[in-house]
């Protein structure tokens, strides 16, 4: 029953799920709504597990990997710096030390990131778009005149742009991206019936 009772736990949950969505029903909308209160509340007692699991490995290193121990140990002490000052309600209030961490630190070294994330943008998009092939070219032309709208042109070569661009994003790009939402809609789809025949069974652990 260690493997056959949560299985059928899944299946029984998932099937109500799935055939209340079909269902205009009050106590269907009643019965979506007090599972979405499980989720969160099981997100919440997630929460102290992704702690001490950030802590424990966090402390491991600093432990074992003298290379890492400086960084390790910065990680502690921002998680307990930003826990113990946001513990007051008031402590999300502009001038706050809380505010001023997350204004002052927390904030640059998203932008610092996100600005070494775009040079690793760039150093790919020069790789891909090398014109080996028809598709490259197409591609490199393509990204060549959506980029051309960034830069005031004269006229009517700004217009005939904007009209060029704006066909690009409602046609092809569009298209590309509704293929793809299809895509991942039909991998859900069978990801999930996988779960509830009981094939997929790594929620179990090792199975």
């Amino acid at each position: 029953m260690r493997r056959q009772l949560p299985i059928l736990i899944v299946f029984l949950t998932g099937l109500i799920m799935v055939l209340q969505y079909f269902s205009p029903h009050p106590l269907s909308e009643f019965l979506f709504t007090y599972a979405n209160d499980f989720v969160i509340v099981i997100g919440i007692l997630a929460l102290p597990i992704g702690i001490f699991s950030l802590l424990r490995n966090t402390a491991v290193k600093v432990r074992t990997d003298p290379q890492e121990r400086i960084y390790a140990l910065a990680t502690i002490a921002g998680f307990l710096v930003m826990v113990l000052t946001g513990l007051k309600r008031e402590s999300q209030d502009a001038g706050t030390l809380f505010m001023k961490l997350f204004q002052n630190v927390l904030v640059p070294a998203q932008a610092t990131l996100f600005s070494m994330l775009a040079f690793y943008i760039a150093s790919a998009a020069y790789r891909a778009f090398r014109v080996r092939t028809v598709l490259a070219a197409i591609l490199l032309i393509t990204a060549f005149v959506v980029m051309l709208r960034l830069i005031p042109l004269p006229e009517p070569f700004s217009s005939w742009n904007s009209a060029i661009v704006r066909w690009i994003l409602a046609v092809p790009n569009m298209a590309s991206k509704r293929a793809i939402i299809i895509g991942v809609a039909l991998g859900a789809i069978s990801y999930s019936m996988k779960i509830l025949l009981g094939i997929e069974r790594s929620y179990m652990g090792r199975d």
